[in-house]
């Protein structure tokens, strides 16, 4: 018998070669689109779960403000951790480590600057699971100069030779220049990690340089992470802190406000809202909404299949009946029809893993992550996977088998079986849930590109485009010659103007402690960012002054005692109106005088965020040059630069890059997240397709002799064409009503995440509906001018 069913089940797959294809085909492109959200979801699931320690790791959070959950760093100061390790026996270990540094590495005339790098405790090996090659991790980042590199780092200055105990040369970066000598060599980081490093250099490297810092809790350039033990409690932990700031935060720093609180380490990727953080952060809800979208997508593939199953009822009928009357019992008949179903989800589970090993290059070119063929044998994919197909094809044939087992034969063999009203009911709810869901992702999507577009296009305040910017990585030979050096680029003619700065927007910036005097003539302290800028920064990026004046060389005291702040930074000294800040008095990093102008807010950070107090601090001490460019010829124009950089500076590498682009890496993320969403959600609209074209086809055939009857008593082909659609299109217009308040709301959720957003209008789902109503009638359409351009003849012969 199991051999007869199977015979029976190929047979129909091969009779129905159409309805099969389109069948298998949607359940092949659904379980794929499955299996590669799963990879990525888990792939973003399994951030620093390589750590053997991770589930006692935390981080420290610093708060600068007691009501604004904005103002969380993880960025902070360096005292907190020793003292948290004195102070509590639960804290075993403590690890802290610099802000990024770049440092440009040399070793036999080979030199590469290093913009991945952290000067880090020693103890780092002791806390996170980061296998050392060769060395001692327990004195590898001891000693001052040590180094230890990953092991591609180490490849790329040693090839083959050991690189132990080897010195390479260091230029620039936040410690002196020095020979750092080679201690260690690591595996590379993992990729699924939520900060990652070429090279670590020793914390007492960076001690010998700026030891002050290193006891001052109002200086921030340190992320501090500990280990505890087993019994810790959060809570309890989290309880002693105001007593644990009062016992060590000096007297003086009292008036700022200042708290911790403590992450834990599997949620500093995905769950952190806290800023300036060490490395990449991923989303949560971009995790929400691709596991809807997998979803949706095996929920259309399984409506398309249930939908044609039980629209071709009436095909497989007298096969139900003669089955019964010879006497297969109901218990049989839906091992049969689900057996056939798991047939046809197996064939179409092949399929899609042969689809999925084809698209994993182009998986890995979108994501950025390394996605293996080897995944999707592990253990979590051959479960999900197999798993799936067993669930999709137990749900998606019980319906049709136990509608094809109910049929009696009685009224089947007469020839009176008729489709129920139940099972069309059924039908039309399945197309108006499909197209719901297309609907609203046609709309999502159309939301996404034009937020995406709003972030690229939206003017932020200062001049980004043309805009050359050299990283010459605080080098005191460029310092120490900066006004030559942008007087000679001064004379080339793409050159139009040349500012310095030890920051530019999209790059890093510290915060400064800062005092201003309020209108009751009290000095005041607060923590805005910092930007340090030479005098020709702000006319040079184009940044509107709205009180008082820039930085001018025609003030004296202007690099000494003078400071300009944004809007922001106005507001929250106290000043609603800019112009009243001008004059007040000011303190900072051991700077005192006056602020001399207010800048127009402009938007330095990314359009997530508000733009927050900025201070303007006049400095000779920069990283890079910032030139704008006009040329036609932009090839040229950096060639231009660079033979002139290698005049002035032969031994610093050119390392540049353009504002814009380096500016809009901080959209890396979103930029991934809309080429996935795009993707998944055509390929979600193509399976609903599918199955539409599909209802479309059995119904022309089902109304053939209706078609020829009508063509003989003289209907158009328009006429028959509407006849056959019109049901269809009443079916997508309430989808669209349906779709609309679901993705609206969705979306504006979506939305939330950006301090910069565009509005979202009627028109968008307007046209959504329209797009979804166009394919709705073409996939209808093109089987109704079919049907309706036959020979009457050929569908009326049997009469």
């Amino acid at each position: 018998m199991l051999k007869n069913y199977i015979k029976i089940a190929w047979r129909n797959l091969l009779k129905n070669k159409g309805y099969s294809a389109i069948n298998i085909g949607g359940l092949a492109i659904g379980m794929t689109c499955f299996l590669l959200i799963a990879m990525f979801i888990k792939n973003e699931l399994s951030y620093d779960s390589y750590h053997e320690k991770g589930n006692r790791i935390y981080r420290v959070v610093h708060h600068g403000s007691p009501d604004n959950l904005e103002d969380r760093w993880i960025w902070g100061n360096a005292p907190v951790g020793p003292a948290l390790k004195a102070d509590f026996p639960e804290v075993l270990e403590k690890v802290q480590f610099s802000g990024r540094s770049d440092i440009l590495l040399e070793y036999n005339n080979r030199s590469f600057q290093e913009s991945n790098c952290f000067y880090m405790d020693p103890s780092a090996f002791d806390v996170f699971t980061w296998p050392l090659l060769s060395g001692n991790p327990k004195t590898a980042l001891e000693a001052p100069y040590s180094i230890v590199l990953t092991e591609s780092t180490a490849k790329k200055y040693f090839g083959d030779e050991d690189p132990m105990g080897k010195t390479i040369d260091g230029v620039g970066g936040r410690a002196n220049d020095g020979i750092y000598t080679v201690t260690g060599v690591m595996k590379d980081v993992p990729s699924n990690s939520h900060f990652s490093f070429d090279v670590l250099m020793s914390m007492s490297s960076f001690y010998q340089t700026r030891p002050n810092i290193f006891d001052s809790w109002g200086y921030v350039d340190f992320y501090t992470y500990f280990l505890v033990d087993e019994n810790f409690d959060q809570a309890a932990f989290q309880a002693k802190m105001p007593a644990f700031l009062k016992r060590n935060r000096p007297a003086e720093d009292a008036e700022y406000y200042y708290d911790l609180s403590f992450e834990p380490l599997s949620s500093a990727y995905l769950q952190s809202k806290a800023a300036r953080q060490p490395g990449i952060t991923g989303s949560l809800s971009n995790i929400y909404i691709f596991s809807i979208i997998g979803l949706f997508i095996l929920i259309i593939a399984s409506i398309n299949f249930m939908n044609l199953a039980t629209a071709r009822s009436l095909e497989r009928a007298k096969e139900v009946g003669i089955r019964k009357v010879i006497g297969a019992n109901k218990k049989g008949l839906i091992y049969q029809f689900l057996g056939e179903s798991m047939i046809m989800v197996l064939l179409a589970s092949l399929l899609g893993l042969g689809l999925v090993m084809l698209c994993l290059p182009a998986m890995r070119e979108i994501t950025g992550k390394p996605f293996l063929t080897g995944e999707l044998f592990n253990s979590f994919t051959v479960f999900t996977y197999v798993g799936t197909a067993l669930v999709l094809g137990l749900l998606s044939g019980s319906y049709p088998a136990f509608v094809l087992s109910s049929f009696r034969p009685s009224s089947v063999l007469k020839g009176v079986f008729r489709s129920s009203q139940n099972g069309n009911r059924l039908r039309k709810g399945l197309v108006i849930f499909q197209f719901s869901l297309s609907i609203a992702l046609i709309a999502s999507t159309v939301i996404v590109y034009f937020q995406l577009g709003f972030m690229l296009d939206k003017n932020l305040g200062f001049d980004r485009e043309q805009q050359l910017v050299i990283d010459f990585n605080w080098d005191g030979e460029v310092l120490d010659n900066m006004e030559t050096i942008k007087s000679e680029f001064m004379t080339l003619p793409e050159v139009v103007s040349v500012a310095g700065s030890r920051t530019v927007p999209g790059s890093h910036f510290p915060a400064a402690g800062t005092s201003v005097e309020t209108n009751e003539g009290q000095m005041e302290n607060f923590e805005p960012f910092l930007y340090e800028i030479d005098f020709d920064f702000i006319p040079h990026y184009e940044i509107e002054v709205v009180a008082g004046r820039p930085y001018s060389r025609e003030f004296a005291t202007d690099s000494t005692q003078a400071m300009v702040v944004n809007e922001s930074a106005a507001r929250s000294f106290g000043y609603a109106n800019a112009s009243d800040i001008i004059g007040k008095r000011f303190e900072q990093w051991g700077r005192e005088g006056t602020i001399v102008g207010v800048v127009k807010d402009f938007n330095y950070l990314s359009l997530h965020q508000t733009v927050a107090p900025l201070a303007l601090r006049y400095s000779q001490y920069g990283k890079y040059l910032s030139l704008k460019i006009k040329s036609s010829d932009l090839k040229q124009a950096i060639t231009n630069v660079e033979q002139k950089w290698v005049e002035l500076a032969p031994h610093r590498p050119f390392l540049y890059s353009f504002l814009d682009e380096s500016f809009n890496e901080q959209y890396e993320a979103d930029f991934k997240f809309k080429n996935l969403f795009t993707i998944f959600s055509f390929l979600a609209i193509l399976i609903a397709c599918l199955g539409l074209l599909g209802l479309a086809t059995y119904s022309a055939v089902q109304r053939t002799k209706e078609i020829g009857v009508r063509k003989v008593l003289g209907a158009e082909v328009t006429s028959i064409v509407m006849l056959l659609s019109k049901d269809f299109m009443k079916l997508v217009l309430i989808a669209i009503f349906i779709a609309t308040p679901f993705s609206w709301y969705a979306m504006n959720k979506w939305l939330s995440d950006y301090a910069y957003q565009i509005d979202i209008s009627w028109w968008v789902f307007a046209m959504s509906g329209g797009i979804a109503l166009a394919i709705a009638v073409a996939t209808v359409s093109f089987h109704a001018v079919k049907a309706a351009r036959t020979n009457p003849v050929k569908s009326l012969r049997s009469e």
